[in-house]
């Protein structure tokens, strides 16, 4: 039985075919590593804003609450109100006490006047007294006045010049209590800041919002007590998004500061958002190394395989279509197109 042979044509094909899928291979491979280092790609990325406590600068209860979680809030909105009672107390206190410090300081004002008038006069009689003793000294050798005389003016003269030195501790004193240098007042103005602290305290009862963005984190109510510096809820910085994306060290070389930027959100599928690269991360947090005094204590490993660690890049999104709003901790897909483009390109309008 004779077995049939290949037609010359079939032949021929595998000769070229065999080639050819070598060849496209390896451009494929080349093609695609071009791709991977020039355009790189992860799905290790989360949609992110600047998060700020908000925190009362004075304790006690709140009184007004004039937001609900993820309201959103404008520049200089009030958010809530702690009770003011206690602070304007405080303030009446601190005013009063300013009257009574300008009325001490201007009774103390008055006495260093009358101490510095009466200095100026024991000035002259001790000047006077003084002369007269040594007129009386030239006279007592010639017999024209007694010695009783001449002790009497020296006595005198003692009594007029300690009455002086006197006078001239109490002016001292006297300036010491009004507490002046130069043209300020030490105790006016301490009163003065009382007064200040007060109406500031006062002030701070009334919390507003520094900038437009969104509460959240909002499980307070009215009459909850409000500790200083304790943060009450969060408020969402809408003004800008960014997107938090993780790539391999391995792409770092190809990863640039101004590249252009498409971002997917599995939120809106299908839509392509824009953005651009505001910086790369300096700094991650290694499981492996623990800082012991001076020097790092690296835990030994015997693995074969490394993995490349993640460094975070920073990308600086368009401002948001009230149709597709963007929500912090929402997973994106990043690919870096190449490229640079400046952060105040027209795709990137800023948010007022």
């Amino acid at each position: 039985m004779d077995i049939p042979q290949d037609p010359r044509w079939l032949r021929l094909t595998g000769r070229v075919l065999g080639p050819a899928i070598i060849v496209s291979s390896l451009v494929m491979a080349f093609y695609v590593t071009h791709l991977l280092y020039h355009r790189p790609r992860t799905d290790d990325a989360v949609v992110r804003a600047n998060l700020v406590g908000i925190a009362p600068h004075v304790s006690g209860p709140i009184t007004e609450l004039n937001v609900a979680d993820n309201q959103e809030v404008q520049e200089g909105d009030l958010l809530f109100v702690i009770d003011p009672r206690p602070f304007e107390v405080d303030l009446e206190r601190a005013q009063a006490n300013l009257l009574l410090t300008q009325s001490e300081v201007q009774a103390t004002s008055n006495a260093v006047a009358s101490a510095g008038v009466n200095v100026g006069q024991l000035e002259v009689e001790d000047a006077f007294e003084a002369g007269h003793v040594k007129r009386l000294a030239s006279l007592v050798d010639g017999k024209f006045v007694t010695e009783d005389e001449f002790q009497a003016a020296q006595v005198k003269a003692s009594a007029t010049h300690a009455a002086l030195a006197q006078a001239r501790q109490e002016f001292a004193r006297q300036e010491n209590l009004l507490g002046q240098y130069g043209d300020l007042n030490a105790h006016l103005k301490a009163a003065e800041a009382a007064v200040d602290a007060a109406k500031l305290n006062l002030d701070y009862c009334r919390v507003r919002a520094p900038f437009r963005g969104r509460v959240t984190n909002l499980n307070i109510s009215k009459g909850e007590y409000a500790q200083a510096g304790r943060q009450v809820f969060a408020l969402v910085d809408t003004r800008a998004w960014y997107v938090i994306a993780n790539f391999q060290e391995t792409y770092l070389e190809y990863i640039k500061t101004g590249m252009a930027a498409d971002v997917f959100l599995l939120s809106y599928p299908g839509h392509r958002f824009h953005g651009t690269v505001e910086g790369i991360g300096w700094a991650v947090l290694s499981p492996d190394e623990q800082t012991v005094g001076v020097l790092p204590n690296v835990t030994p490993t015997l693995n074969w395989v490394r993995l490349a660690q993640r460094i975070p890049v920073r990308i600086r999104l368009e401002a948001p279509d009230a149709r597709q709003p963007y929500r912090m901790g929402m997973t994106a897909v990043v690919t870096l197109r190449g490229g640079t483009e400046s952060a105040s390109a027209s795709e990137l309008k800023s948010t007022p």
